[in-house]
């Protein structure tokens, strides 16, 4: 690998393990744009003024989802924008609103599995735990969030031993029943608490004001010794908590693998890559000024939660968040809203969007060394040759013909090779945030994203090289989309 190359591979490898969550994602993007010098704008003021031509900002929603842009230094209202979307969620196991119990003289922690996860994989694996928590501030009464990230082995999930096991050729499980990780063997005087808990829930006394709660304080409704983690992590008592979001990640380093270095071993790279790549693009591209005063566009990239389950919420590419973010920053000149001749603003969103591209970016399958029959035989695409352009004649992705015409030409500026992907006709297809964008916004689009094996792993297996060729499309995209765009008649 170049020297370049290289520091885009370790420096995907820091992302990874400063993201385990997709809280924790944001929080590492947003850190990487206010060092690169973009300014943070709030949904819940009016942005007439504050958005100038080249100028770089960002915005977040539910701090799970972030979107990116800059503006081009001959942008007018009714010009295009060149977007990358992705995606910040993985599937993973988060932790149950009521999650103590006890069995078999064992602390065990509930879990609630989070979209099509390879759950089998998640057995005998060193588990942390990371999120969002809720405390209230001492001083003020303020409830404010904080991440957490209790980075060391916590949980477990055992497997049942091979000679206990009746089908030994199968690997089956109850996902409600035998899916519980353990946290530590119950003690004595854990015992007698939890017996007098059991006493008090069956008490039915009436409750004075005083003592009433609308729901259990979490020390009532969760492990103690995790709290006390989570309390130590953040500095504050238990008694601050009033509540959590915690997900589970694999304790094990993400690391470059492979005699040569050439693999990444691990989680989340669905659909971590494409949000570390098109965050360093954006960067990259807002660096070069001179390229940027001339530029027509805005250059934006949107990363959405909620993908893995559908994207149907409040900050999921099926939300309002891209539509409202466009409404807002294609009315803008940088001084105030602006209005055509007939004063409707809205038809400049209108004619923005007809000008504008989305890539829609999400990692692909690398074709598999041991089932390569699973693969249609002549659109095999092969880790660390390349992003990959996704291709579905039933629109599970968005792709056609004026984007490959498009993406080729950005791909040919960039010196990126570029692969095709079809799944066979005898095998389901997996789609994305593409087709929902593209029918929401009436976007033009695209899906491509690195290829890769294991997909919805716990560990999963990418491309070292394919990182900085999947950087260099992005940036080539955003600095060239303005140029190409008129050029390609349909």
């Amino acid at each position: 690998m170049t020297a370049q190359a290289v520091k885009y591979a370790n420096d995907f490898i820091t992302f990874l393990n400063n993201s385990p969550t997709p809280y924790h994602a944001v929080d590492s993007v947003k850190s990487k744009l206010v060092e690169s010098g973009f300014n943070e704008l709030s949904e819940r003021v009016n942005w007439a003024g504050k958005v100038k031509k080249n100028g770089a900002y960002f915005v977040t929603r539910n701090n799970s989802s972030i979107i990116a842009f800059t503006v081009g230094g001959h942008w007018q209202p009714g010009n295009g924008v060149s977007i990358v979307g992705a995606h910040t969620d993985s599937p993973t196991l988060r932790i149950k609103p009521i999650s103590h119990s006890t069995k078999e003289g064992f602390n065990q922690v509930g879990i609630e599995t989070y979209g099509g996860g390879l759950w089998h994989t998640w057995f005998d694996r060193d588990l942390g735990v990371a999120g969002r928590v809720f405390i209230e501030e001492e001083e003020s009464g303020n409830i404010v969030s904080k991440l957490v990230k209790i980075d060391k082995p916590v949980l477990r999930i055992p497997t049942l031993a091979i000679h206990l096991t009746k089908e030994r050729a199968k690997f089956e499980f109850n996902k409600e029943t035998q899916f519980h990780p353990i946290s530590s063997l119950e003690n004595s005087s854990e015992k007698e608490k939890n017996k007098d808990e059991e006493h008090d829930a069956c008490a039915g006394e009436d409750l004075t004001t005083e003592e009433f709660k609308s729901i259990q304080s979490v020390v009532e409704r969760h492990n103690k010794q995790l709290l006390d983690l989570v309390a130590a992590d953040l500095d504050c008592s238990i008694s601050q908590i009033v509540d959590f979001e915690l997900i589970l990640f694999d304790h094990n380093k993400p690391v470059l693998g492979g005699l040569n270095e050439e693999f990444v071993f691990s989680g989340r790279l669905d659909n971590l890559t494409s949000c570390f790549c098109a965050t360093e693009a954006l960067i990259n591209a807002s660096k070069d000024t001179n390229r940027l005063d001339l530029d027509t566009n805005i250059q934006l990239i949107s990363l959405f939660d909620h993908e893995e389950i559908g994207s149907v919420s409040a900050q999921g590419a099926d939300s309002s968040f891209l539509p409202d973010i466009l409404q807002r920053i294609t009315r803008l000149t940088g001084n105030e809203v602006s209005t055509d001749l007939e004063g409707q603003p809205n038809s400049f969103f209108l004619e923005s969007m007809a000008k504008s591209f989305l890539l829609s970016s999400d990692m692909a399958h690398g074709v598999h060394p041991n089932y390569g029959e699973v693969y249609e035989k002549l659109n095999r695409p092969r880790i660390n040759e390349g992003p990959v352009i996704k291709i579905n004649a039933n629109q599970r992705y968005s792709t056609n013909s004026p984007g490959i015409v498009l993406l080729k030409k950005i791909g040919e500026l960039g010196k990126v090779p570029l692969q095709l992907f079809v799944v066979r006709n005898d095998s389901p297809c997996g789609s994305t945030i593409g087709p929902m964008l593209s029918a929401k916004l009436g976007l033009r689009t695209l899906d491509l994203g690195n290829p890769q094996l294991s997909m919805h792993s716990i560990r999963e297996t990418g491309g070292a090289r394919d990182v900085k060729k999947l950087v260099d499309l992005f940036e080539s995209y955003f600095e060239n989309y303005y140029t190409l765009e008129p050029k390609i008649k349909v």
